[in-house]
């Protein structure tokens, strides 16, 4: 049962941590561009091309 009184808090502590992060990352616009990633991959660049 003493293993519980750790296990609780522990468990919500870091769910809180994970809630905290991920409002963190709305509130610093991670998920503004979401089709903007996907098309810079299909962009050939030749100027990053080391020859």
């Amino acid at each position: 049962m003493t293993i519980m009184a750790m296990l609780v808090p522990g468990a919500l502590l870091l769910g809180a941590l994970g809630l905290i992060a991920f409002f963190w990352s709305l509130r610093s616009g991670q998920y503004e561009d979401l089709e903007g990633a996907a098309h810079r991959v299909l962009i050939d660049d030749d100027e990053d091309k080391i020859e």
